[in-house]
């Protein structure tokens, strides 16, 4: 079971894309920073329904989405860190 820590915005960076080439079903993916802003859109919510998605909640509220992007697990960085310790590895893309 592997944690995919997303930083990059998936208009930016090919992480996101490149992440879901690899990902299991048992694996989770936490976005953070620019990463959260891809679940604005109707692609990528579509694209990521089936997997386990946690965002980082420092960074929903920083860019004000929390009403935005409230169905979505959000984690503290306390919870971040527990799920490493749950995880056989983790890989931040």
């Amino acid at each position: 079971m592997i944690l995919h820590h997303i930083q990059s915005s998936a208009t930016q960076s090919p992480a996101l894309k490149l992440c879901l080439r690899y990902i299991n079903t048992a694996d989770s993916i936490l976005l953070s920073s620019n990463a959260v802003n891809c679940l604005l859109t109707k692609e990528w919510q579509s694209r990521l329904n089936d997997y386990n998605i946690l965002v980082l909640e420092d960074d929903v509220i920083a860019r004000g989405l929390q009403s935005r992007l409230s169905e979505f697990k959000m984690i503290s960085y306390a919870d971040f860190v527990a799920l490493t310790l749950t995880h056989n590895k983790v890989i931040s893309w």
